[in-house]
């Protein structure tokens, strides 16, 4: 193989879907590499990708974990990033970071799907990245459908770099027990525990290798037109200008190349360390990928992930782009105030660190994820931070014991700095402190962290649905306020003409006083009066698209006074209203559904079986084989849409949402949302 030597540590991050095996490729990396003396399982969990309380309740990655090794003299930090798609956003964060990604995946073609948006987000930046299919040792199906299946969800082409050797078992059952390399042509046989011993190519394998490795050369050829000569020529390419162009074509994100293998069992881990050393680009060709420039010799790193820590406070993970950065330098005005190594949750002090290193740094308080930090407070990146996605889930929270209430606030920003898919709303309708996230999990681990981290148990509960209410007809109110005890009495009347306004139009007040029947210091009071009422109407739901005019009134030199009319007012209103035919709306939302074409259709049933409205459909703008539906839906059917919208389309169907605008809501729906409204609240 070409040699590649690289000084600078580099990083490469472990994504795909949940359950592919993600944590357990992560320790045989780090016990085949000597950083672990025994691995830990799942099962047990004792993983150093899983160490927080939460990731161990539910035996999955729930954060990124960072992990640094040695791998024949070279270092390597992996992020090991959760699977679940609500937990997307931690291996966002990662691969801005990342000098390469390694896609973990499963050998069933049914669940190549769901690696769709992994592989858009990671071409749409151009990060370089492999696939390696875990789980071999399982497989049942055959490696030729697995590609088809898993090219048809890339959009660069997928280069196969080993075929696997099989043999029978004593019971006739083929087992994976080996490998052919595609570019060196060298057979190997998988030993438990140990490296791969050389062994001669079976016969059985000759035909399949020999089309394999034309492949191989083929999809290079397209890249390379010296290759593409020697191949019509029908000359054999030599292994280092293989390699070369495997690298060139990988760093430029041209080629996606595939390996195979069973983390469990230690298969293709050591074969996928020597393709990550020779062909995954350093630190320096990273940060010029991404367009980050700086001042010769100027330090520069980038916070990518946060923590907050019981022992240590707030710690910001980091890669560091360029130059040495040390314990108590000043970073673009933050002054670092520990520089530590992580493994898992365990912590390591450092004195400093170099160029291509992944670090914690501690106490930089005011420092969010994204940041480019430098020395020279100078340095820039082409490359925006991904927006944080848009929430799909909500719960409403609160404390279990009313005294947790200031606790709450403080620990719920913690949260969010730690976690860029969460986000915390305070409803101004229905008063209510509402935990946004990506799903009904996230939200779940979210609580969880609050209960185990903070000691802060917390009720939660569906969130109300903004209903308002409104009138269909007007009517005219007189009302009169008297009251008197020793001293000034209170004293006020008034004349008002209640009308409906068109919908959106919210509320309107005029006064149509002539001759001061009523003084002017006391028409803002009547104002007051009427929208104190309006938060709650008589269906019980604040009351908006109404008109109402203060056209007649009389007061008392004494006794009338700002409150007087302000009493006479909501009085007016609470008689008048009822009277007026008032009408639950419903909050309305645009809607708009993101899936696999083949499964469109099921879409259009589940938004009509939730009282949705189908306004067309189209095919989503730069993705192949993916429509945008567009609806309109009622927010009282948008809580749970994400779960079953994910249930139908393996996990990766997702949506988008704004309020549009209210309707009328009548019948059983609408008498059931009153009864449930005239009922004491949580």
């Amino acid at each position: 193989m070409g040699e590649k030597t690289t000084a600078a540590p580099r990083c490469a991050a472990l994504v795909g879907p949940y359950l592919s095996g993600k944590t357990t490729l992560l320790e045989s990396l780090l016990f085949v590499t000597g950083a672990v003396s025994r691995k830990g399982t799942i099962k047990e969990g004792n993983t150093v990708g899983d160490s927080a309380p939460e990731a161990r309740a539910r035996k999955m990655s729930v954060e990124i974990a960072s992990a640094t090794t040695e791998f024949l003299g070279e270092s390597w930090c992996f992020l090991d990033c959760p699977g679940s798609v609500e937990l997307a956003r931690e291996a966002q964060q990662a691969l801005m970071v990342a000098d390469a990604a390694i896609v973990v995946c499963e050998p069933e073609p049914a669940k190549a799907l769901t690696l769709a948006p992994l592989l858009k987000f990671l071409d749409d930046r151009k990060i370089p990245h492999l696939l390696f299919v875990n789980k071999m040792d399982i497989a049942p199906y055959r490696v030729a459908e697995l590609m088809a299946a898993l090219q048809a969800v890339s959009a660069r082409p997928l280069v196969l770099r080993q075929v696997p050797i099989r043999t029978a078992d004593k019971n006739g059952v083929d087992q994976i027990t080996g490998y052919v390399d595609l570019v060196s042509e060298r057979a190997y046989q998988y030993k438990p525990g140990q490296p791969s011993d050389l062994m001669k190519m079976p016969e059985t394998v000759l035909e399949r290798e020999q089309t394999a490795r034309r492949s191989l050369l083929e999809s290079l050829a397209d890249f390379d037109d010296a290759l593409l000569e020697q191949l019509l020529e029908d000359a054999v390419p030599s292994k280092d200008s293989i390699y070369q162009q495997l690298t060139k074509d990988l760093a430029a994100d041209l080629i996606v190349p595939v390996f195979l293998g069973a983390a469990e069992r230690d298969h293709g881990v050591r074969r996928l360390l020597k393709t990550l050393r020779h062909e995954v680009p350093d630190v320096r060709e990273t940060a010029k990928r991404l367009g980050i420039a700086s001042d010769a010799g100027d330090t520069v790193a980038q916070v990518f992930k946060t923590y907050h820590q019981a022992h240590t406070g707030k710690l910001s993970l980091a890669r560091v782009w360029s130059g040495k950065l040390q314990d108590g330098m000043t970073l673009s005005g933050h002054r670092v105030g520990s520089v530590s190594r992580m493994k898992g949750h365990e912590l390591a002090k450092l004195a400093g660190a170099a160029a291509g290193e992944v670090v914690a740094l501690g106490r930089m308080e005011e420092v969010a994820g994204g940041a480019l930090l430098s020395a020279s407070g100078k340095a820039r990146t082409t490359t925006p931070w991904p927006a944080k996605p848009a929430p799909l889930f909500s719960l409403a929270i609160d404390t279990e014991n009313r005294a947790d209430e200031v606790k709450l606030t403080a620990a719920l920003h913690k949260l969010v700095e730690e976690d860029e898919a969460l986000s915390v709303d305070q409803n101004p309708d229905t008063h209510e402190l509402v935990l946004w996230g990506q799903g009904e999990i996230h939200l779940q681990i979210a609580i969880d962290r609050l209960r185990l981290k903070y000691n802060l148990p917390v009720k939660s509960h569906r969130p109300q649905v903004n209903y308002k209410e409104t009138i269909r007809k007007g009517t005219k109110q007189h009302s009169r306020f008297k009251r008197q005890s020793g001293g000034h009495g209170q004293f006020a009347d008034i004349h008002v003409g209640i009308s409906p306004l068109p919908r959106g139009k919210g509320f309107e007040f005029h006064d149509e006083i002539v001759g001061g029947a009523v003084p002017r210091q006391y028409i803002p009071s009547v104002e007051e009066g009427v929208r104190e009422y309006l938060v709650r109407g008589p269906l019980g739901f604040p009351v908006v698209d109404l008109a109402v005019t203060l056209t007649d009134g009389q007061f008392h030199t004494v006794d009338s006074s700002d409150m007087a009319f302000k009493t006479a007012a909501r009085m007016a209103m609470t008689e008048a209203l009822p009277n007026c035919e008032p009408v639950l709306l419903e909050p309305i939302y645009a809607v708009t559904v993101t899936v696999p074409t083949e499964f469109t259709s099921r879409v259009h049933g589940l938004i009509s079986g939730r009282r949705g409205q189908i306004l067309g459909f189209d095919a989503k703008e730069g993705w192949s084989g993916w429509d945008e539906v567009s609806a309109h839906m009622p927010q009282s059917e948008l809580h749970d849409l994400i779960i079953e919208l994910r249930s139908l389309t393996l996990g990766v169907g997702t949506f988008a949402w704004k309020f549009d605008h209210l309707q009328e809501l009548i019948g059983r729906i609408a008498d059931k949302v009153v009864e449930q409204r005239v009922q004491p609240a949580h």
